[in-house]
């Protein structure tokens, strides 16, 4: 019996289903908005905002277990990457530090209900109700670090 058991297991194993849904918070983090079918918005929604709860902690317990919880890693060990690179990575690609840094301070004030989930139309190939899963208040847009670059050379 399944009495109490609120896991939605969405056609999946234990392990598949976790790193889908990781990979999808970590989408939402990089690109503020994702579209996906309605289920799996709703199973993501939850692991954005304990997410984004231990991002407003702030401890370096707290981003452990966040960087444990989204399976993220830092650049690849084998290439060496260049200092602007570098920065590039971690300006957008660098989850946790996004996480930390931008979308914990932006929600301080709100006690929950970071997200939205708003529906759309059905896919028509298998009819599976689509959704849009957001942050609710607006995030600035992280720097392109190369265009800033470009834009500092010709004003030299």
């Amino acid at each position: 019996m399944r009495h109490l058991k609120r896991t939605a297991k969405l056609g999946r194993t234990f392990e598949h289903r976790n790193a889908m849904l990781s990979n999808l918070v970590c989408s939402l983090i990089k690109h503020k908005r994702v579209t996906t079918t309605l289920a799996k918005a709703k199973a993501a929604r939850s692991v954005a905002e304990k997410v984004v709860s231990l991002g407003k902690r702030g401890t370096p317990y707290a981003r452990r277990l966040a960087a444990a919880r989204l399976h993220t890693r830092g650049p690849a060990v084998t290439i060496q990457l260049s200092k602007v690179d570098r920065k590039k990575w971690r300006t957008q690609e660098d989850v946790i530090r996004i996480l930390f840094e931008d979308i914990a301070p932006a929600f301080k004030e709100r006690n929950g209900g970071y997200t939205r989930i708003i529906r759309m139309e059905q896919r028509p190939g298998d009819s599976a109700q689509k959704a849009i899963l957001e942050w609710v208040d607006t995030i600035s847009a992280p720097v392109d670090v190369a265009a800033a670059e470009d834009g500092k050379a010709e004003t030299k």
